[in-house]
């Protein structure tokens, strides 16, 4: 299993960033959506200790992995129109923002908040970004809320797009980051150039 990343495939760091932190966004908004019907009452405090935590391992994770691709190479891409080329980056681009707005405005509003400490899992205390204000609380409430709406769609935008390359144009591009390799992977592995030999010493 290549660490690094080919032009057929991304490497195993690369593609282990991608589906832990996809798993911990879903398991994130899945908490947040329930917590917010729940009654509130001092026994759901360590629901949102965990959604808290949950979301800065996904703030850690978009930061570890945006400082991997700056040495990791990304693998070709496939024949497509402009418009649709333009259309991905755009995905990727928003996708990227939101993975650390989101978090972030979480931290904000539980900062502006004061209620209490905030620990991740309770390891350790993890600092406030500014003295309690209500006014900012608010506003980083709402936004929190409107950027996990928009992550929502950019996702089924970008799964909707996976989807439509593996199915409708056949390409390589969705089996490329999955866990397992694929026939149509390997097949487009087995077309690549082999690697040149080493030059022999002088």
């Amino acid at each position: 299993m290549a660490i690094r990343s080919t032009d057929a495939r991304w490497g195993a760091i690369a593609r282990s960033f991608h589906w832990l932190i996809f798993v911990l966004i879903a398991v994130a908004a899945t908490v947040g959506l329930i917590m917010v019907e729940l009654p509130k009452r001092p026994n759901i405090i360590p629901v949102y200790s965990f959604h808290k935590s949950v979301g800065l391992t996904v703030l850690a994770l978009a930061a570890l992995r945006l400082l991997w691709r700056l040495f990791d190479r990304r693998p070709r891409e496939p024949a497509m129109p402009a418009w649709q080329r333009w259309a991905s980056r755009l995905v990727h681009g928003a996708l990227y923002v939101l993975i650390f707005a989101i978090p972030l405005s979480g931290w904000l509003f539980d900062s502006a908040g004061g209620l209490r400490p905030l620990h991740w899992f309770g390891l350790f205390e993890v600092p406030k970004l500014l003295a309690p204000d209500g006014d900012v609380e608010d506003v980083a409430e709402a936004l929190h809320e409107a950027l996990f709406w928009v992550l929502a769609a950019a996702l089924v935008l970008h799964v909707g797009g996976a989807l439509k390359h593996h199915f409708v144009d056949r390409d390589d591009v969705l089996a490329r980051m999955l866990p397992w390799r694929t026939r149509r992977l390997r097949a487009a592995a087995a077309l690549e150039p082999p690697s040149p030999a080493p030059a022999p010493p002088p």
